[in-house]
């Protein structure tokens, strides 16, 4: 049965999901966390380091509002805040885990296929364009 006509067909099912996880260092946060354990601000800055402070923070804070992290504040002096990722976070790992897998497997052959194509696209830029 196909959809009516007015009605839009979400061609891609898992676009959501990649705005969500996969947003600029969001996946980055997620695996550290995952594979680190629960960690300090510090800590996380520490294993991330490209990253600024306050992009970390606003990173956290989504994550946070996405139910995907869990943030403890322990009321101490100095006050203490770590951060772990919830059940729902780690539904997300074996996904993780086959795009990790598939990134060892294939990256050098992507790797190949953008020099090959560089190489050729800079010949054309030195003939000029092809014709059609």
């Amino acid at each position: 049965m196909g959809a009516a006509p007015d009605q839009v067909v979400d061609q891609c099912p898992f676009e959501p999901v990649v705005e969500l996880v996969f947003d600029r260092w969001t996946s980055h946060v997620l695996w550290t966390l995952a594979t680190k354990g629960r960690l300090r601000f510090s800590e996380l800055h520490a294993q991330l380091h490209a990253i600024t402070p306050r992009v970390l923070t606003e990173r956290l804070r989504k994550l946070e509002r996405d139910g995907f992290l869990r943030r403890s504040y322990y009321r101490e002096i100095p006050p203490r805040v770590e951060y772990e990722i919830t059940q729902l976070a780690e539904t997300l790992i074996p996904a993780f885990r086959v795009l990790a897998d598939w990134s060892a497997a294939h990256l050098d052959e992507v790797h190949a296929a953008q020099r090959r194509y560089d190489a050729e696209n800079q010949a054309r830029i030195h003939i000029g364009p092809a014709s059609d």
